[in-house]
């Protein structure tokens, strides 16, 4: 039996606008022990998928890597389940200011709500 070897590398499946990217090296320009920052996805249930970000200090040897001119962005396998089809952008409205994460159920198929819930919502 060959070895297999597990191809880590992301090309389209998670975009990254440059607004979003200019903010995000931003970050990892001020954080000198993190190597790049992880997209990951918790929860499910009835208020749905929670998509967010952290620093990541080490890569595990099953994350996919975006490698960006600025940083490398990590998605473990089983977000990149949710996550493919995703845009990350940075908006500005007024004071406030946030990473958005567009196109979330291109993959899942949901509209964000919970019929079971027992109420409209």
């Amino acid at each position: 039996m060959s070895d297999v070897e597990f191809i880590n590398t992301l090309t389209d499946e998670v975009k990254i606008s440059p607004e979003a990217m200019n903010q995000l090296s931003a970050i990892i320009d001020q954080e000198p022990d993190a190597s790049g920052i992880r997209i990951f996805v918790s929860g499910g249930g009835c208020s749905g998928m929670t998509y967010g970000m952290t620093l990541v200090e080490q890569p595990s040897k099953f994350d996919f890597v975006l490698e960006a001119e600025k940083l490398n962005l990590y998605v473990d396998s089983v977000a990149l389940g949710y996550l493919t089809g995703v845009e990350v952008d940075y908006k500005t409205e007024g004071l406030n200011q946030s990473f958005v994460f567009k196109n979330v159920f291109a993959q899942t198929g949901g509209s964000g709500s919970c019929g079971g819930c027992g109420g409209a919502v």
